[in-house]
């Protein structure tokens, strides 16, 4: 307790001084936590993306063809169909759901209020590829697939947007291209997806309904699907599962072996991952560069105690005359130095808890602020008071008593 009171003595008698030499350590430890915490921020929302997709999921599209001499986008045009997706589920053990899906954009109105949205006709195993969770209501059976019903399964936000009270929107009636879908089920909410895209702003509804009469026609196209989704049993066996489905489709739509596939399967978990992992490494670096700003605060605290030390000579000495010893002294110093820096980093962590607060409030970011990195900036902060501290305290402990009482 009597370092700790002589300790803040020593740093009363020089507020400002204080208060000067502890900005860089405020400024260094507030960059390390706002780093991380945005780093953090957007590792969880990746995550949040990745479990939105489902789980170990492959995405089959058409691939970029040349049409004419022009290079057309991929999935411009689609060979795909609802028989390659049974043809899959059928033949590879290790694909648990094969969802197929078309989409679309579609007005829809519900009594006085309408409202532009995704549509997206879909099997039933789509909604489990795709980790689509019920929130209200149910979802469409085989029968009601089979036999085209006018079924229709809304996002939150369509149903808010829809109804003055969503929590009643199943059983109502909306149109669609005047068609008119009875509401069985409200999803669950999902969020953004990793385009920024409200995944909860969609509608679904049986493919087979959607084929006929709200995006499909009578031509031979209403009979294909935009992507088939497929949900891997296991993590390991994405590869194996990768490259069954291009052999299978190739092999079903008469692709020759010289010939560029028509088909592209992406592994989309393993995007998301690479980009978490990615945003980590970035994060990690931003981290470290706003650490450099800890070490300049550490240098300013070596030099202000080194001025202390030579101020104070004269004090040193008289302790030294009336029995202190030269640990004594180091203590006392080292002390002062880790008490200025943890003053520094208490201060650091409110302004980086009030910034990270104000940003996500204002750029509506996610952030994450992790008790763990406070504890270990604070700890870091602490050692580099020890670090930095010791030359200025290890000089004092050396001084020549007589000589620092001869010191004016």
């Amino acid at each position: 307790m009597t370092l700790l009171n002589t300790a803040l003595l020593s740093l009363r008698r020089n507020t400002m001084r204080s208060i000067l030499t502890t900005l860089g350590i405020i400024i260094g430890i507030s960059a390390v936590i706002i780093m991380f915490a945005l780093g953090e921020g957007a590792q969880r929302q990746v995550e949040e993306q990745i479990e939105s997709l489902g789980t170990n999921v492959l995405m089959v599209r058409a691939a970029a063809l040349n049409t004419g001499g022009a290079r057309q986008a991929a999935g411009t045009v689609s060979r795909l169909t609802l028989d390659d997706a049974q043809a899959i589920k059928d033949d590879i053990p290790e694909a648990r759901y094969v969802g197929a899906s078309i989409n679309g954009q579609a007005q829809v109105v519900a009594s006085n209020k309408n409202w532009s949205t995704t549509l997206t006709g879909a099997n039933i195993d789509y909604l489990h590829a795709s980790n689509w969770e019920i929130g209200q209501g149910r979802i469409f059976t085989n029968n009601e697939f089979n036999r085209a019903s006018k079924v229709a399964l809304i996002g939150e936000t369509l149903a808010k947007e829809l109804f003055d009270d969503p929590g009643f929107a199943v059983g109502e009636e909306i149109r669609v291209n005047k068609v008119p879908l009875t509401v069985i089920g409200v999803l669950a909410g999902k969020g953004q997806d990793m385009r920024g895209f409200d995944q909860d702003d969609t509608l679904i509804t049986p493919l087979t309904i959607a084929q006929r009469r709200l995006i499909g026609n009578n031509s031979q196209n209403a009979k294909r699907v935009s992507r088939l989704t497929v949900s891997v049993d296991e993590e390991k066996n994405m590869d194996f599962v990768t490259e069954e489905i291009e052999f299978l489709l190739n092999q079903r739509h008469r692709v020759s072996a010289g010939d560029d596939s028509p088909f592209s399967v992406m592994n989309l978990s393993a995007m998301l991952s690479t980009r978490a992992e990615a945003s980590a490494i970035f994060s990690l670096l931003l981290a470290c560069v706003a650490s450099v700003s800890l070490l300049v605060g550490g240098i300013g605290v070596m030099n202000i105690m080194l001025v202390s030390v030579t101020e104070r000579t004269r004090e040193i000495g008289l302790r030294m005359a009336v029995g202190a010893q030269p640990r004594h002294i180091l203590v006392q110093f080292l002390f002062e130095s880790v008490i200025l820096c943890l003053i520094g980093a208490v201060l650091g962590v409110l302004l980086s808890l009030f910034a990270v607060i104000a940003i996500a409030n204002s750029l509506d970011w996610d952030v994450v602020i992790s008790p763990l990195i406070i504890l270990i900036s604070v700890v870091g902060t602490a050692l580099i008071g020890v670090g930095f501290g010791f030359y200025p305290a290890w000089k004092a402990a050396n001084l020549d008593p007589i000589e620092a009482l001869r010191y004016e």
